[in-house]
């Protein structure tokens, strides 16, 4: 059995290399944080948190689909009760 026939989670397996392409500014921006050498690591991190992000919206837009969007003033109510804020339905999302 090889590693193309067995299925890993994301940050999971054997590393595997290939060929990014990137912007000069991105590059320079993450290698001030990271240096040279931590590249690769920087952005399969990068990669594993915007893969939680995307099945986060999948899961979000199934639920709207079943019980429809949430409401914006009782999730600016709930966020407040959360933070010890005042509720501003102007700025729930």
């Amino acid at each position: 059995m090889t590693d193309d026939d067995v299925e890993f989670p994301p940050g999971d397996g054997p590393t595997s290399g290939i060929s990014v392409t990137l912007t000069a500014g991105t590059l320079r921006a993450i290698r001030e944080r990271v240096g040279k050498r931590g590249v690769s690591a920087y952005l399969e991190k990068a990669a594993q948190r915007q893969i939680e992000r995307d099945n986060l919206d999948e899961l979000i837009a199934d639920f709207d689909k079943v019980h429809g969007p949430a409401d914006p003033e009782a999730v600016a109510a709930k966020r407040a009760r959360m933070t010890g804020g005042t509720a501003n339905p102007g700025s729930a999302a």
